[in-house]
Formats: C-alpha cells, sequence, structure tokens
C-alpha cells in the first residue's frame, strides 16, 4: 500500500534592512526548495492577511531578522508583536520553527537575536529545530569558507561587512543558510507523514 507523501510548506518570515538578510532568507529558501518543500518567503515590514494565512497554514516558519543593538530589528519585533493574536488561540502550536541573523561584527550579539526567536516559538509552543552543523573555521585546518564558520548551533548566524552590500554577503554564510532550509524542510516532512500516519 503507498500514498502520496505532499510536500511540506515552509514560510520564511523575515525582516532585511539593508538587504543582506533578505540575500540570507533567500539561500534559506533555496535550501527548502531544494528539499522538495513548497516555500513562501514573507518580508514581515508589509504583511498582509493573505501572507498572515500562509504561515497559518505553514507546516515550519523560519524567523530571520538582521542583529541591531543585540537583539532582532524593529520591525521584526512589531511583526512579533502583532503575533500576539495567533498566540491567545495557539494558532501555531506544534509547527516547527528556525532562525537566521545578520550583523555586521563576528559576535555582534546575534546569539541573543536567535534566543528571542527560540523564546517566540516557545511561545507558540513551536519546536524549534537548530542548525545541525559542528562549528567550522576553530582548526589550524579549518577557514572562514567552512560552513557554520561562526560556530553558532541554534541558528544560522551570518556576518558581512557594515561598508559593503547584500553582495558581499559571505558565501559560507549562504551555504549554511541553504543548509539550514534544506535541515527544516526536511524536518517538516518526517513530522508531516508521522501525523499522517497517527491520524490514519
Amino acid at each position: 500500500m503507498t500514498s502520496s507523501v505532499v510536500p511540506p510548506v515552509v514560510s520564511i518570515a523575515y525582516h532585511s534592512g539593508y538587504g543582506h538578510t533578505a540575500v540570507v532568507a533567500e539561500a534559506v529558501r533555496a535550501g527548502a526548495a531544494d528539499a522538495g518543500a513548497t516555500v513562501h518567503v514573507v518580508d514581515v515590514a508589509g504583511i498582509t492577511d493573505e501572507q498572515w494565512q500562509l504561515l497559518d497554514a505553514s507546516d515550519a516558519i523560519v524567523f530571520g531578522s538582521p542583529t541591531y543593538m543585540g537583539t532582532a530589528s524593529g520591525v521584526f519585533h512589531q511583526f512579533a508583536e502583532d503575533t500576539s493574536k495567533r498566540w491567545f488561540t495557539q494558532a501555531w502550536q506544534d509547527k516547527l520553527a528556525a532562525g537566521f541573523t545578520n550583523s555586521g561584527s563576528k559576535s555582534g550579539d546575534k546569539l541573543h537575536t536567535l534566543q528571542y526567536f527560540q523564546t517566540l516559538a516557545a511561545q507558540h509552543a513551536m519546536h524549534w529545530v537548530n542548525l545541525g552543523l559542528q562549528p567550522g573555521w576553530n582548526t589550524t585546518e579549518g577557514s572562514e569558507n567552512d560552513l557554520n564558520r561562526l560556530g553558532f548551533f541554534s541558528g544560522v548566524g551570518a556576518q558581512t561587512n557594515n561598508d559593503e552590500g547584500p553582495d558581499a554577503v559571505h558565501k559560507a554564510d549562504i551555504a549554511t543558510a541553504e543548509h539550514l532550509g534544506r535541515r527544516i524542510a526536511e524536518t517538516a516532512r518526517v513530522f508531516t507523514a508521522g501525523r499522517a500516519a497517527v491520524a490514519a
């Protein structure tokens, strides 16, 4: 007995102030699509009712924002506050969640932004999917071209110099974001298949 496999639906809810984080969002999208997911990319700076409905219907939501002053951008914070309508009804309960951020400094307090995303996901009773990579660039044989070159575990921490444009987002960070996209899509496939099996 065989059954058709429905592709998981992954949405990327992000804000990008100067275009760098949008490049990372596109890499997450590409990775998730490569893994067979149906992917929606939602710029939360101008989110519409239709896009809210896309998020509500998703199996996984990936949060993304630049790190400004040690946390997600004000625009993303407003989006997060607006999700309280979903919190009241637990509309996002048991969805998967993941996250990515970009800043000008190698550290730049990006971990705080990723932890902010984790807390937001936990408040919605979502399941966090980590990066699933060992850190790179931490041995004499490593290089800045390693996946996860900055050594984040919670999600993607990308870095772009403050005086360079979006085309300067590091290729290793783009590849790391593609990995996260594939990982969230593959995990969502397991979850959706499991739910279907339990319901059968």
